[in-house]
């Protein structure tokens, strides 16, 4: 089996220390192997920690039975094969499954299948997670298990005045004294925080600061693989895997977080042959390249991606040329459109181990081809396009060339290639399709991207053509968002977006192994999505 061959760019690593394995060319001879999950102590990639790290020896009592390995389930072993079979299980199967493992069951199906998630996400091995990279001990964010009185969460987690700093508590103390709080014991210890119901904590009790009485929801730099209402409600909040923060503020019922380190399934078995596609809006690639403590080479080595799609570069076409040549060998096939009606705007690009037989550059029309949109590549068995569809703007200013005359031209465009072959497209697509994929609808209504005419145009000119949603065909009920603004650190209470996409033809839906998204790949507002399908 071949080795990846890392992506990265000269500025930024040692190239005397790696040497890149030659690849086939050509998608139907390529057989990838999954590339190696690199730890890591930069500040840019907020990674996981392995299942195996010595901190999660240590689970909240009367929560998970240490003593009751997942080893002697038969019923909970299948999952450690297949995590995505958790939310197909009905309500008395779930229940039979964490009553198997000690775990309360108790509440709706969704509380059940979170529950059951949080137990295997501690449980599963290591070794087998897409996200579980190795991290220092001494930097472990505690975890904090929460019991509250039945009732709504989200009124309960309201009402709820706990510290947000609780997961800064001096790790050289193992363990505080008990402090009495309205008649309650909370017992706080470097790992677990324990509260049996609901309860005030006055931040003067641990930080030393003045105390207030002032009500707030949980933060989100409060750590917790668990929080657990008597009723058996239990969703996962980890300052560490902030995406794994059940956000939205019109929650259905059945809808859940996604986490991929737990719903990603395995590998494909036996020697089949796949190629892996990444899609990253970069927010400008110079920016992310001199970002201090981004590695281009960590991401390509831990993803072993064939095919990376960029979009929003931000380059001019004095700088494609370096950018090129600073390109680590392996990855020598790369196409670059760039923005000529507003410099420094927009910019694609597709950048390849593989070689293409061909390359197009915009949709044909010179209409929209002048802010360097679209590339267009194509292999043996498929088009591939990297896309950057326009923003409507501020005061929806391009919202009637957005929906009459851009989306149109994109739809006609890949049902031509369509003809010859299966298309695939990806990028940032600039529109929340549905209610589930953006964690405040009602207030958005009449924002860019999530608009009744956006949306309605995302179905008419691409789903209703034939086109198909990979992630929400393989994850129908859950929340994963894609884009965090900048602005009030909403990325660190997962109060997103998903506005990027792999849409591809129906030909080849079922040939989809996964399709998902890296949410912990940090140096843009967007972060990265990946496509794994079998040609």
């Amino acid at each position: 089996m071949n080795q990846a061959s890392p992506l990265g760019f000269k500025t930024l690593i040692n190239l005397s220390s790696f040497a890149a394995a030659p690849r086939s060319l050509g998608v139907g001879r390529f057989v990838p192997s999954r590339g190696k999950v690199m730890g890591s102590k930069r500040r840019s990639f907020s990674t996981s920690s392995s299942i195996d790290d010595q901190n999660i020896d240590k689970k909240p009592k009367g929560v998970i039975d240490n003593n009751n390995p997942i080893s002697d389930k038969p019923l909970l072993k299948n999952f450690k094969d297949d995590p995505g079979k958790i939310e197909a299980m009905t309500v008395q199967q779930l229940r039979t499954a964490l009553r198997s493992a000690g775990v309360p069951a108790k509440g709706s199906k969704r509380d059940l299948v979170s529950a059951l998630q949080c137990y295997l996400a501690k449980e599963i091995d290591g070794g087998s997670s897409f996200l579980a990279d190795k991290q220092d001990p001494s930097n472990y964010d505690e975890s904090i298990s929460i019991r509250m009185e039945a009732g709504s969460i989200e009124d309960q987690v309201q009402d709820v005045n706990t510290i947000s700093k609780v997961s800064r508590v001096q790790r050289s103390r193992r363990t505080l004294n008990q402090m009495q709080i309205k008649g309650e014991t909370v017992e706080v210890d470097t790992k677990i925080v324990t509260i049996e119901q609901k309860l005030s904590v006055k931040t003067g009790r641990a930080s030393g600061r003045k105390p207030s009485q002032t009500k707030r929801k949980v933060s989100s730099d409060v750590d917790s693989k668990g929080v657990s209402a008597e009723n058996g409600v239990t969703l996962t909040v980890n300052q560490s895997e902030p995406w794994t923060i059940f956000a939205h503020k019109k929650p259905q019922k059945g809808w859940i977080a996604y986490n991929p380190r737990i719903m990603r399934p395995p590998p494909p078995m036996g020697n089949p042959k796949f190629v892996k596609v990444l899609s990253w809006n970069v927010n400008g690639l110079r920016a992310l390249l001199k970002l201090e403590g981004f590695s281009a080479l960590q991401l390509a080595e831990r993803e072993n991606f064939d095919v990376l799609c960029l979009q929003e570069t931000k380059l001019q076409e004095k700088d494609v040329k370096s950018i090129k040549q600073s390109l680590i060998e392996g990855y020598e096939n790369s196409f670059w459109t760039c923005s000529n009606s507003k410099l420094g705007y927009a910019g694609t690009a597709i950048i390849s181990r593989i070689k293409p037989l061909s390359v197009r550059y915009g949709l044909g029309k010179s209409d929209h081809d002048s802010e360097g949109r679209v590339v267009t590549a194509e292999f043996d068995s498929f088009y591939l396009l990297s896309v950057y569809v326009p923003n409507s703007g501020d005061g929806l200013r391009r919202l009637t060339y957005r929906i009459t005359e851009w989306d149109p031209a994109l739809s006609n465009y890949i049902k031509e290639l369509e003809k010859s072959k299966p298309v695939i497209l990806t990028g940032d697509l600039n529109c929340a399709h549905e209610e589930i994929d953006i964690y405040n609808p009602a207030g958005n209504k009449r924002s860019a991207g999530f608009t009744i005419e956006e949306r309605q145009s995302f179905g008419t000119n691409f789903l209703s053509r034939g086109f198909v949603d990979t992630f929400r065909k393989q994850h129908p009920g859950v929340v994963g968002y894609t884009y965090w603004g900048y602005r009030h650190g909403v990325r660190k209470t997962n109060k997103g977006w998903r506005l990027d996409y792999f849409l591809v033809s129906e030909a080849i839906a079922d040939d989809v192994h996964d399709s998902y998204i890296l949410p912990d790949v940090m140096g843009s507002d967007h972060c990265p999505i990946g496509l794994i399908l079998k040609v």
